[in-house]
């Protein structure tokens, strides 16, 4: 049953992402779509506070992290992989709660 809730989320976050990055290419010029798509620079996965990998484990038993992004304002976007071949991307801050972005 989890794995069907994880799923779900991961695919409603997907889509959700996807429509907002075509919606800001129409929008804006190129440059302003560089300087959205740097706002996270990519970290170490072993640098990612102990709150996040906590979270991780708990709510997400059988996922792994591949890549790890965070952004000035001290959040974090995951990179994750189920054993059953799904992935997607997670958001959090630094205590581990999980966010909308």
């Amino acid at each position: 049953m989890r794995k069907l809730i994880f799923a779900t989320v991961l695919s409603f976050v997907g889509l959700t992402a996807s429509a907002q990055e075509e919606t800001a290419e129409l929008q804006a010029d190129e440059t302003t779509v560089v300087s959205t798509a740097q706002d996270f620079e990519e970290i170490s996965v072993s640098d990612l506070p102990e709150a996040i990998a906590a979270a991780v484990a708990k709510d997400y038993p059988t996922a792994t992290v591949n890549k790890a992004y965070k952004n000035e304002s001290n959040q974090f976007k995951l990179e994750l992989s189920l054993e059953d071949g799904t992935s997607g991307t997670l958001y959090a801050d630094s205590e581990g709660n999980w966010i909308e972005i």
